[in-house]
């Protein structure tokens, strides 16, 4: 489509020196809450122009969650709508439903995370907009996928987490499974629906035509499980929660410092362990059958961690850092936020920006992953105000004022 005038210029948002490498698709998204708008968030971090449709009035209940400021502004808003572009519209009626498949008609990518079979109740389902844009990608993302029995099952990324597989391995073995912090199930089943999209994008290229892109949340989940299904069928291995350590991997874990602030080590190859090993002062530990071998430390897990505690819980996190890096053994405290911000890697990589928005306010957020060196992302602007864009997507499709002034008066923007 053609483009819209570009909104980088206004103050505190940042135009990037080169254009991402998505720069010229065009992605509209109709998702909300997390798992579609984390993958609008993701392609438009890549340079692409992310038109985000939300209801007049409310807007994506992302606006209101989490935590806020103190003026009730919300703080996961200006991360997860960064770089996207706001058009209200009331796609339950269908003055706003023949406004989408105007706009759908010229752009690249449609992106929706609502209950399967709500895009054909409102004549958007892909059959139709297919008929009018042959090369639309429809990234459609659920709880459980587009077909199969429990398709029309309401679906979060919690229940995903639970079914796929994860939830049980979270945790302490003697604890009810956990959660991971954060809300992965939607975030790995954006991703994985962002590379769907950037597939067919490049299919698109040799065939000239779109196609729908399937992003199941329990299916995300199963495909970082590793080897979990092929266990239990090859030999009847069940993994369980085992807390901090990878079982029969040791040393692998997380340790006490005299400050107070844990340190994780990974030392299980025999080389590094040899290295672990001379940076505590005993370097007979490597040479003893007990702990010599990757079998012999894995068969005495608790016993070798027990023996690093000792030793690293009488040294300040600080010192003990240096001492490991000097010997090459991998070692990293666990992060905090405030941690971040202290470390002068993450300042030199520029892994955390600050960026603004149309009304002058400044937020702090993970920078764009990963890195290219000839086209990168860019976070060029943070969540906008509920439609902040309307009227300047509208009038690119060639609506006049007054028909703009009729779709306001009805309520379909």
């Amino acid at each position: 489509m053609t483009a819209l005038r570009s909104p980088s210029q206004r103050k505190g948002r940042i135009v990037p020196e080169r254009p991402g490498p998505l720069a010229g698709i065009t992605v509209v998204e109709m998702g909300q809450l997390i798992a579609g708008p984390f993958c609008g968030q993701l392609l438009g971090d890549l340079g692409a122009e992310v038109i985000k449709i939300e209801p007049p009035g409310s807007g994506d209940p992302m606006r209101r969650w989490g935590r806020t400021t103190a003026e009730g502004a919300s703080l996961t808003w200006p991360v997860i709508a960064r770089n996207k572009k706001s058009l209200t519209l009331d796609l339950r009626r269908e003055p706003g439903q023949e406004v989408a498949r105007e706009l759908l008609r010229t752009a690249d990518v449609l992106i929706e995370n609502f209950r399967p079979g709500t895009l054909e109740r409102w004549s958007l389902g892909p059959e139709r907009l297919h008929a009018e844009n042959p090369g639309l990608i429809v990234v459609r993302i659920s709880g459980f996928g587009q077909t199969g029995p429990y398709a029309g099952r309401a679906g979060y990324g919690s229940i995903g987490e639970a079914m796929g597989g994860l939830r049980y391995l979270i945790g302490e073995a003697d604890r009810p499974p956990s959660r991971a912090g954060i809300s992965i199930g939607d975030s790995l089943a954006g991703t994985f629906a962002a590379l769907g999209a950037l597939a067919a994008l490049h299919s698109r290229q040799s065939t000239g035509r779109g196609q729908v892109v399937d992003s199941a949340i329990y299916e995300a989940v199963l495909a970082m499980t590793e080897a979990e299904v092929t266990e239990w069928d090859a030999i009847g291995h069940q993994r369980e929660r085992t807390g901090a350590i990878l079982p029969g991997v040791a040393p692998s874990n997380v340790y006490p410092t005299a400050t107070g602030g844990d340190v994780l080590i990974a030392a299980n190859q025999d080389t590094v362990f040899r290295r672990l090993a001379e940076a505590m002062g005993r370097p007979e530990l490597a040479e003893d059958p007990r702990y010599a071998t990757h079998q012999a430390r894995g068969a005495r897990q608790a016993e070798l961690d027990g023996l690093i505690a000792d030793w690293s819980g009488k040294i300040d996190a600080g010192d003990l850092l240096a001492l490991l890096h000097d010997a090459g053994v991998p070692a990293g405290k666990v992060y905090r936020a405030e941690d971040m911000f202290a470390d002068d890697h993450f300042t030199a990589r520029s892994a955390i920006v600050r960026v603004g928005n149309a009304l002058g306010h400044e937020f702090a957020m993970q920078n764009v992953a990963p890195r290219l060196s000839a086209t990168p992302g860019a976070v060029r602007w943070s969540g906008p105000e509920l439609g902040e864009h309307t009227e300047e997507i509208l009038t690119g499709l060639g609506r006049s004022e007054a028909e703009i002034a009729a779709l306001r008066d009805s309520a379909t923007i």
